[in-house]
């Protein structure tokens, strides 16, 4: 019958040591890929952030962030609908709006965010859930962003 000792080795051969996600509050994460066009592809933003500085590390974790604009009514409802896919509001999940809370139908900035190893399939599949998301909900995607841990500059060879 099974042990502990066979769970262990198992551990051991399937890698059980935990790896605690890229914590998307760190003060060391820069901007590392940006798209606020809706033409770009995501295959194009990520290849050039492969190439600039800050550099964009694929195999890395990223915090992949979506930038939004929806009625403040529809916040909620935006946050409990991306949470089931791991997103969080960054900070407080709403920027101040001009028009103060009354308002229900006034447009404010919402930033989902989550961590996740980036590449272009899964960014531009998260694109689209987002843009149709703010859609249904009376707004719009305005963007994405990454962020990863900023990185030493890659030095000349000499």
């Amino acid at each position: 019958m099974g042990t502990g000792r066979n769970r262990g080795w198992l551990r051991r051969l399937f890698g059980g040591g935990r790896q605690f996600p890229l914590d998307p509050d760190r003060h060391d994460l820069v901007v590392v890929a940006s798209c606020f066009d809706d033409v770009e592809a995501c295959s194009t933003t990520l290849g050039r952030a492969a190439a600039e500085h800050p550099r964009w590390t694929a195999d890395a974790e990223a915090v992949l962030r979506h930038h939004l604009t929806l009625p403040a009514s529809a916040v909620a409802e935006a946050v409990s609908i991306a949470a089931q896919d791991g997103y969080r509001p960054q900070g407080s999940g709403e920027e101040p709006s001009d028009s103060g809370p009354a308002d229900a139908t006034a447009p404010v900035q919402l930033v989902l965010q989550r961590t996740q190893i980036l590449d272009a399939l899964h960014c531009s599949q998260e694109r689209s859930r987002m843009v149709g998301l703010a859609q249904r909900l009376g707004g719009s995607a305005v963007g994405w962003d990454a962020m990863q841990p900023a990185r030493e500059p890659d030095l000349p060879d000499s």
